[in-house]
């Protein structure tokens, strides 16, 4: 084996033996920095194109800008590091945001503040309604399921270790990410439940799922996907829930309070992260023939 080929192997392989995991263990922290992270995108979103009046089309497109390069960062990263994955899911959250407000609403006065005829530059937005955007981006969540299924590669986010299996899950990510933006704005938009009540749906459906664990006959990969869609309406509703007005049955805290808030938690979630996974390569012991290996 050259030297080449043994330096390869070895950034393959992690203090422990095993090929090296470039995403998080799914644990308690991982749901609540997903569910951060998701009402952040919902904020944020909501302040650069409303707040801010830059409008659901330029900021679709700077945001999504901003989604390739976090995700060519973390795609170039030999390892997990938190502040690349998570970065990651909040652009998509963001993205997601902006996208799904694009895809479904238009320049009608239900959808902007009271006195506004048009909201930044560019279209207002395509106005397909949340029915249809959530069966175009339901197709579309489904073809890339099917073909990251053809491809032979693994659901379980434990077990991803490739670029293409990489490369499918952030594609399913920012699309379930767009499709659940529009799930929690129809639930708090166009049904009777409001944002609180629209939150407390969901939060039971997360439960329903977490009592599925314990049946042995349901998957639990598909189990973590379906938790993992329903988080982003989840976000949705709470982020409105914080910045709507108190008429509309939120708390008013606005979208620039609501988003700085939720930036310093978030950045402390991974900072701490960061400490753990630092505190976990220090304990563990080279693997046996990987270091100290020469050319042969």
């Amino acid at each position: 084996m050259t030297r080449t080929e043994v330096a390869e192997e070895y950034n393959k392989i992690d203090r422990s033996g095993h090929l090296a995991k470039k995403l998080p263990e799914v644990t308690l922290a991982f749901w609540v920095m997903k569910i951060a992270a998701t009402t952040l995108g919902e904020t944020g979103g909501d302040l650069l194109a409303q707040t801010l009046r830059l409008g659901y089309f330029l900021t679709t497109i700077i945001l999504v800008v901003v989604f390739v390069a976090t995700l060519a960062i973390q795609l170039r990263s030999r390892i997990y590091n938190p502040f690349f994955y998570w970065t990651v899911i909040l652009s998509t959250s963001t993205a997601g945001t902006t996208i799904s407000d694009f895809m479904n609403r238009d320049a009608s006065g239900k959808y902007l503040a009271k006195g506004t005829r048009s909201l930044g530059w560019g279209p207002q937005g395509l106005g397909l309604g949340y029915p249809v955007g959530a069966a175009i981006l339901t197709s579309l969540l489904i073809v890339i399921f099917v073909a990251w299924k053809r491809a032979g590669l693994t659901f379980a986010i434990r077990d991803i270790d490739t670029l293409r299996g990489e490369s499918f899950f952030w594609s399913a990510i920012l699309v379930s990410n767009t499709l659940g933006t529009s799930m929690g704005d129809f639930l708090s938009d166009s049904s009777s439940l409001g944002y609180a009540g629209s939150a407390l749906l969901i939060l039971g459906l997360l439960g329903l799922l977490f009592a599925f664990r314990y049946v042995p006959t349901v998957s639990n990969v598909l189990l973590f996907w379906l938790a993992f869609v329903l988080t982003r309406p989840l976000g949705a509703t709470v982020g409105d829930f914080l910045t709507k007005s108190t008429s509309k049955g939120g708390l008013a805290l606005g979208t620039l309070g609501s988003s700085t808030v939720l930036l310093v938690l978030l950045i402390s979630f991974m900072a701490f992260a960061r400490a753990q996974e630092m505190r976990r390569a220090t304990r563990t012991p080279v693997a046996p023939g990987v270091a100290g290996t020469g050319a042969s």
